[in-house]
């Protein structure tokens, strides 16, 4: 049934508003100011875009507490042998056939504790930590990736992350015991025509007296929302006395009058994956169910995604072990030409790259976890990195396993099984992970983000310069404080460790790779970087921002030099440990070579390459000046709009909301 309210007439809805009018310098603002402005703990991802590689950051590496891994690996217990009897009963391929989660499977997890894997047992919830919370999340998502974005979407993003961060104890009191034990929630903050350009939300929360606001506007994209209890709402609260106005979270009753879910989107992959289209149309919520203050919305969002992004890597990390297995155990029974496919160099540099990249992505994920449990390092650009570099070295593994299968990894698990070979979901891996470099902020985005993040200590000091709205008396102030900061951090560029032979001693044990040369060399490119930075900012100045295709190749290069640290450092702990020592540092040092290629090619590409031309032939497509090129072909598409209609108004739909019991 519909959600409109009784009542409610149903006229044709008006022609659709336009969206607010925002120029680029004012969506540029309300991005900077939802940042975090301060650092006031260290960072080991920031020194390395600053050219300085604190490895005394991460190295030892640091480990968790003994009543954590009890509580944790008690748990992963559990939750394997559930796993286990639900792959036994055929569940991977019931979610992929079905499309749908079955309710069981969720009563199951309600049941084990699942839902409250990050709550504090006070509230009911398991209290496990962020690295045996992400290891939870991998084995799940190994049995279907739909159960580990339900899962991570509801813990990570959904109402118990940022209520733990900046709730009131009474809305912690009532909700955190709920979304612990039997509430799904779902996270909605993008619209039809609004992504990653918060600036442009139209959705509204207009105050209603003192105690209430009401909702109205349409969200799209809704994780969990089709099957949510409860919400977290980004919506825009006008200013008008007594109310300061903006961007502002609340905690919404998932069936509350007026909310319809008038479509659940389908997917190239997560088939399982309950997602929708939402619609608010005068959604009456108690000011009590605001969280934080109006107008924090977007700062909520983002701090809560500085750990909240873990979650992707860790299923990314899954699924490259999934991915070596599968390629193990294929490519040593099929033979070609009286040998193994494996022995054959095309395969086995394939194999090579998934073991040594899965490897390191564990060690990033692993290196940055723990570092959010100790909470002593700042984290948002590590956890950034993560998600980027997870995201799109798991595709790479997803597709080098496709191609080792050959025909079969194009082939799906029930056509491979109703011809009596195994059913190896390899395509439907690769269609599954395509998501996550879009999920969560897109690799685009992620890019210019962390070049914002990278550069912070530049524009610290010398944005007022390039800052076209600024008065000369304050470019003359920051002019001074530029000089000041750069007559002593560009010498430290010049020279360092990384140019010292016997430097990293620990990383060259007796009848191990050396590590310490990939160390050496992360330290030489760390200052490389940093250079780079520097006369990339001198040369275009204000316009260095629009160079996006340059600061996506920075952050790539400090990617990989986070991922090369964090391999040398797990082998090292490995080592140390005594656990697979001798196989870990041969991992860690396949990863660094193959990575050391990655790098120098991208900084023959920040100089070398096509970025004015690719500009004039964008300008040229757009101007329809290549519209000869599309002839030949017709468009199955049609002609339908390019944004669906979001005017706020009643719905005209049936509702499908379907919460789980």
């Amino acid at each position: 049934m519909s959600a409109t309210q009784p009542g409610d007439a149903q006229p044709e809805r008006p022609a659709q508003p336009a969206q607010p009018k925002v120029t680029e310098r004012e969506a540029r603002q309300v991005a900077e100011a939802a940042r975090e402005q301060n650092w006031q703990r260290p960072s080991f991802a920031k020194e390395l875009f600053l050219g300085r590689f604190r490895l005394d950051l991460i190295h030892p590496h640091p480990v968790p507490a003994d009543e954590d891994v009890q509580r944790g690996e008690a748990f992963l217990a559990r939750l394997r042998e559930f796993c286990e009897t639900s792959l036994a009963e055929g569940l991977a391929a019931r979610i992929e056939r079905e499309a749908r989660i079955p309710d069981e499977t969720v009563r199951g997890l309600k049941e084990l504790g699942a839902l409250g894997m990050k709550i504090d047992p006070k509230y009911g919830g398991l209290g496990l930590t962020q690295v045996y919370y992400n290891k939870a999340l991998a084995l799940v998502g190994s049995v279907s990736p739909a159960i580990g974005a339900l899962l991570s979407a509801h813990q990570s993003i959904g109402v118990p992350q940022p209520l733990k961060m900046f709730g009131t104890q009474e809305q912690k009191d009532a909700y955190l015991p709920r979304c612990a034990t039997s509430a799904i929630s779902a996270f909605l903050l993008t619209e039809p025509d609004v992504g990653s350009d918060p600036a442009r939300l139209a959705t509204t929360a207009v105050p209603d007296g003192e105690d209430a606001y009401v909702l109205d506007g349409v969200k799209l994209w809704t994780t969990n929302g089709v099957v949510a209890d409860l919400l977290v709402v980004m919506a825009r609260v006008p200013r008008s006395e007594n109310h300061r106005g903006g961007i502002t979270a609340f905690v919404v009753e998932a069936d509350s009058p007026g909310i319809t879910v008038e479509h659940r989107n389908a997917f190239m992959g997560l088939r399982g994956l309950e997602n929708g289209v939402t619609r608010f149309h005068r959604v009456r919520v108690p000011a009590a169910q605001r969280i934080g203050a109006e107008g924090a919305g977007l700062k909520i969002a983002l701090t809560t995604l500085n750990t909240g992004r873990l979650s992707l890597p860790a299923m990314c990390v899954g699924a490259g072990k999934w991915c070596l297995k599968i390629a193990r155990e294929w490519s040593g029974v099929r033979e070609q030409w009286g040998r193994p496919v494996a022995l054959h160099e095309a395969v086995g540099s394939k194999i090579s790259f998934i073991a040594a990249t899965t490897f390191a992505l564990e060690a990033v994920v692993d290196l940055a976890s723990q570092m959010a449990d100790e909470d002593r390092n700042d984290i948002r650009i590590e956890a950034a990195l993560a998600k980027l570099y997870g995201s799109e070295m798991a595709c790479l593994m997803a597709d080098e396993l496709v191609q080792i299968r050959g025909g079969r990894g194009f082939e799906t698990a029930e056509s491979l099984a109703a011809r009596g070979e195994r059913a190896v979901p390899a395509e439907q891996m690769l269609r599954d992970l395509r998501i996550n470099r879009i999920f969560e902020g897109s690799t685009e985005i992620m890019h210019l983000l962390i070049a914002r993040e990278a550069v912070d200590a530049h524009l610290s000091v010398a944005g007022d310069l390039i800052d076209p709205e600024k008065a000369m008396g304050d470019k003359a102030k920051a002019g001074a404080r530029a000089a000041g900061f750069y007559a002593r951090w560009l010498p430290q560029l010049a020279a360092g460790a990384g140019q010292v032979p016997g430097t990293y001693r620990a990383f060259r044990p007796s009848g191990h790779p050396d590590l310490a040369t990939h160390l050496r060399y992360v330290e030489r490119g760390s200052r490389k970087l940093a250079r780079s930075t520097f006369y990339a900012m001198s040369r275009w100045q204000g316009r260095m921002e629009t160079k996006q295709g340059f600061l996506g190749r920075i952050v790539d290069i400090g990617a990989e030099l986070f991922a090369m640290s964090a391999a040398c450092v797990r082998a090292e702990h490995l080592r140390a440990s005594g656990e697979h020592g001798r196989e870990a540092y041969q991992l860690a040092d396949a990863f660094c070579r193959q990575s050391r290629l990655r790098v120098e090619e991208l900084f023959g590409r920040l100089w070398d390459n096509t970025d004015d031309l690719d500009r004039k032939v964008v300008a040229g497509v757009l101007s329809g000046t290549y519209t000869w090129l599309e002839e030949g072909i017709l468009d199955p598409s049609g002609d339908g709009p390019w944004i669906a209609d979001a005017t706020p108004g009643p719905s005209t739909h049936e509702n499908v909301h379907r919460p789980l019991r």
